[in-house]
């Protein structure tokens, strides 16, 4: 790689094109710079040498030393490449599996039409549309955040009409399910316009509890079932102690500097303490208790930091610097803004929202389409019809038998997708100007600047060969017939 980039770059395309009177002189001075006369081969021997010490060399251009714009860009790519693709695996690989219980229904049609679409989308179209009116038309909405019924009515509606096709079934099921969808969605948008929600965004206790009981119930229901009391008493505990903590947790983060780590650390605590409330609920089954207490308490505590960081929407909205709008179309960060850890915190989310969902809407289709063709690959297997032969209730046949197994052929798309986006997302960075990993690729390629360039390809292939790695790990995971071969 070292070689195809020395090839590629021309340091001197500048400087053979200027009329300057010491244009001889200055071509001098820079291949002496960029150490030019030597042989290529050697400069290799030089550069690794220095890399193997962890020199990773400067950027001759600006003169910053590329560990320092490697730290940066590294971080940046990091937060995008987390969001987007955790979001896309938990809705892609969800709608994929509803779409497959669902098949030739007109949820799965509706679903394989969107999923094509979106898959064929060309990046940077989905990305300046979103700047458009995700934007510039939400920023104009929150101006004068006021909306009119026909238009919450008629959301309502196609909410209403996705949940009937979601939920099958027969003709009374499919009504019952429309008109839950429709009432819940016009309910919802109804109190966010009649209580001026958009102006100060919160979720407080009461929606953390109702919220919160609903993800105890999922919870329950895709890793125990319902029927499994102790479980679901454990994970409703949880949402309790959630929200009998809330007002404490107030005052700790009124009076105690925040910072990423504590806050960690708090989400590692609140976790811990779910596991240890399903301990206490005791029975034969604790470790199902454990498991689903601690991913209800992660959700109810993930509810609880979004809910204070909502808090200070108002101290942000009329920051000088955010000038009445909030969200951001470019950059990672907005200059001179000030402000404690929720102010900033808040700022990164406002400018991760346009490009997350840029990759989310393009990757989200993809594993939608893997995870529905797995997940019907295994639903005809023999070992499924025993299963249901056997008595095996449906939610143990999908979710213990069928889902585990469908993950497998993701194991190995999963990892790669991961280290092609932690390679830089480069249209979606370009459009929305992030100083991610592709930036600093594409800019030190147009400046022919090969230390930077080749920092990029040794982390790149570095997660490459770990995401492999990490893929065949998985494969145990899920596959008990690989750990015993192993």
């Amino acid at each position: 790689m070292y070689l195809m980039v020395s090839v590629s770059i021309r340091p001197l395309d500048d400087l053979l094109e200027s009329t300057s009177p010491n244009k001889e002189q200055l071509i001098a001075a820079r291949r002496v710079l960029l150490d030019l006369d030597t042989p290529v081969v050697i400069r290799y021997v030089k550069w690794l040498g220095n890399f193997l010490t962890g020199d990773l060399g400067t950027a001759w251009v600006s003169g910053q030393a590329v560990g320092d714009k490697l730290g940066g860009a590294v971080v940046s790519t990091l937060q995008l490449v987390s969001a987007a693709t955790l979001l896309a695996i938990l809705f892609g690989v969800a709608v994929g599996i509803v779409s497959a219980l669902r098949q030739y229904t007109s949820f799965d049609y509706l679903i394989t039409f969107v999923s094509f679409v979106l898959y064929s989308l060309p990046a940077f179209w989905v990305a300046v549309l979103l700047k458009q009116w995700g934007a510039i038309g939400f920023n104009d909405f929150l101006a004068d955040a006021s909306q009119s019924w026909p238009a919450m009515i008629g959301a309502g509606l196609v909410f209403g009409v996705v949940a009937a096709l979601a939920v099958g079934g027969d003709a009374r099921r499919r009504v019952t399910g429309f008109a839950i969808g429709a009432v819940a969605t016009s309910a919802v948008l109804a109190y966010l316009s009649l209580s001026g929600w958009w102006s100060t965004p919160h979720l407080g206790p009461v929606l953390i509890a109702v919220v919160g009981t609903g993800f105890a119930l999922a919870i329950t229901t895709l890793s125990t079932g319902l029927r499994n009391r102790r479980s679901l008493g454990s994970a409703l505990s949880v949402v309790v102690l959630g929200i009998v903590l809330y007002t404490p947790l107030q005052y700790l983060f009124a009076y105690v500097p925040m910072n990423w780590p504590f806050a960690l650390a708090l989400g590692g605590v609140a976790i811990g303490s779910g596991w240890l409330v399903g301990r206490l609920w005791g029975g034969p089954d604790r470790g199902q208790s454990s498991r689903t207490a601690a991913l209800t308490a992660l959700a109810v505590s993930a509810m609880i930091f979004i809910d204070q960081v909502m808090q200070v929407w108002p101290k942000y909205f009329n920051a000088p610097a955010i000038k009445g709008r909030p969200i951001a179309t470019v950059g990672d960060r907005t200059p001179n803004l000030g402000g404690d850890f929720w102010v900033r915190t808040l700022d990164t989310y406002t400018h991760l929202l346009l490009p997350t969902l840029a990759l989310l809407l393009i990757s989200f289709a993809g594993y939608t389409r893997f995870s529905r063709a797995s997940m019907l690959e295994v639903m005809g297997q023999d070992y499924i019809r025993t299963a249901r032969a056997k008595g095996l209730s449906e939610r143990t046949v999908v979710m213990r038998h069928g889902f585990r197994n469908s993950m497998i052929p993701l194991a190995t798309i999963v990892p790669l997708d991961v280290v092609a986006l932690f390679g830089g997302a480069i249209i979606t960075e370009q459009v929305f100007g992030r100083p991610g990993m592709g930036q600093l690729f594409i800019k030190s390629l147009h400046n022919a600047e090969i230390e930077p360039i080749m920092a990029y390809l040794v982390i790149t292939a570095g997660l490459a060969v770990l995401a492999n790695i990490l893929a065949d790990l998985i494969y145990a995971a899920l596959d008990p017939r690989i750990r015993v071969n192993a």
